[in-house]
């Protein structure tokens, strides 16, 4: 004869009960009943049960509600438990799971907070209450709660201050949790912009990335709000307002151009930021890019080029400009120049030509770089080994060195090439021969 249901329950046999109420769902109003039992062992493995069953024990609600008031802690705490497991429909617990966060237990606490976000309902209630409770005495509570509000998203806009406050919590879980909720919260609330703005002037680094971050993802309506402070005397928030806007990758003309004024500001980090933006967005920001070259001082200018290379090939059009500064005055912007021909890497003609023509440059740095792109073009750059071989002969070591790369890149033979690598295996410099060595071997010469 199988044992009765109140046996089980005494005996802590959860599987057992668990499993009759799934086969039999009318068991689930049995074990209800037990939740007023006299027996102690009996109404805690009532809860427990009606939790295991989750979603099916939705009828139970009402009564684990009741038993949030049992005089045992332990039997609150799993009622509460419970009703978290059994998620949305218990939503008429939301008030009492609320109140709960302020109770003297800490297991009580932070099962209310689990519960809570288990449920999902972001009521003024909760939310207020949920807030408090990150202020919680125990590390696992303020955790709990972070990640409750998190997950209730926009509906707890109003806790981003408090939840800004935490990520400079002494626990790491408190604040990767915190960090985290705001993220969460934000991207789905017009609400947090003016908050997370607001962040931007913080002191803490945290807060600023946290803050840009969820701006990042809002996206659209978050920025009329970045373009407000993209002026801020702060040259904090001016940064993290372009770090924003560059994540984004916004397109718009006139946004990049403003982004694009700042590579002038008086700054030196806003202005690496307006360039490390403008990177970012990529195409779009070539046009602001090549229009702020002329007027720009040139420390910048070499910021501008080097912010071009850096977009890689879709910086295709800006190659007319790069070739035409290559041929022009200011060594380090001319080496620039050069450099970001290689980065871009598109074998055009006209590129090959204006890098080889470099490689005669009055400058060893110009003469360097220019090796060194050609380099990068590989076996499209063919038409330049003649002039590379020559540049084996180059006076100064970085020149002969990069030249000797750079003809083991593009893998291509002649006539004198071997003999000229072959020269340079006694190199004074190490590094010359160790490149030259190398060269020959991808060739497929003999030393």
């Amino acid at each position: 004869m199988s044992a009765s249901l109140e046996d089980l329950l005494r005996d802590a046999k959860v599987e057992l009960v668990v499993a009759r109420a799934e086969k039999d769902s009318s068991v689930i109003g049995e074990i209800v009943k037990c939740l007023t039992s006299d027996i102690r062992s009996v109404r805690f493995n009532a809860a427990l049960s009606l939790g295991e069953l989750g979603e099916r024990a939705a009828s139970s609600v009402s009564e684990l509600i009741d038993c949030l008031e049992d005089n045992d802690w332990s039997i609150c705490r799993e009622a509460t438990k419970s009703l978290g497991r059994i998620g949305e429909a218990a939503v008429d617990a939301t008030p009492k799971l609320s109140f709960l966060l302020s109770d003297q237990e800490v297991s009580i606490r932070r099962e209310a907070a689990v519960s809570l976000g288990r449920i999902g309902i972001a009521s003024d209630e909760a939310i207020s209450r949920l807030i408090a409770a990150l202020d919680d005495q125990d590390e696992e509570v303020r955790t709990e709660a972070a990640k409750t509000l998190g997950k209730m998203g926009h509906g707890a806009h109003k806790a981003i201050p408090r939840l800004i406050q935490s990520l400079r919590d002494p626990g790491w879980t408190i604040r990767t949790a915190s960090a985290q909720a705001i993220e969460r919260i934000g991207k789905g609330s017009s609400e947090a912009i003016p908050t997370l703005i607001k962040t931007l002037e913080d002191d803490d680094w945290r807060v600023r990335y946290r803050s840009i971050n969820t701006l990042v993802q809002i996206r659209e309506p978050a920025i009329p709000s970045i373009l407000e402070v993209l002026n801020d005397p702060n040259p904090v928030v001016r940064q993290g307002a372009i770090e924003a806007l560059g994540e984004m990758k916004v397109a718009d003309k006139k946004i990049v151009g403003s982004v694009a004024s700042l590579l002038e500001d008086k700054v030196e980090s806003v202005r690496g930021k307006a360039a490390d933006a403008l990177r970012s967005i990529g195409r779009d920001a070539i046009p602001s890019l090549v229009n702020s070259y002329i007027p720009a001082r040139k420390q910048m200018k070499i910021i501008i080029i080097s912010t071009i290379g850096g977009i890689g090939r879709e910086a295709v059009d800006a190659i007319p400009t790069l070739i035409t500064i290559l041929k022009g005055v200011g060594t380090d912007v001319r080496a620039e120049a050069a450099s970001a021909l290689g980065r871009i890497g598109v074998p055009d003609d006209s590129v090959v030509q204006a890098l080889m023509d470099a490689l005669t440059d009055e400058e060893s740095i110009v003469r360097r770089e220019a090796a060194l792109s050609l380099g990068k073009l590989g076996a499209s750059a063919s038409a330049s080994v003649p002039a590379l071989v020559v540049a084996l002969g180059d006076k100064k070591p970085d020149v002969r060195w990069r030249a000797s790369e750079a003809l083991g890149k593009v893998g291509i033979s002649n006539a004198s090439l071997i003999p000229a690598l072959t020269n340079l295996l006694e190199d004074e410099y190490d590094y010359v021969s160790e490149a030259a060595q190398e060269a020959l071997d991808l060739i497929g010469g003999e030393q």
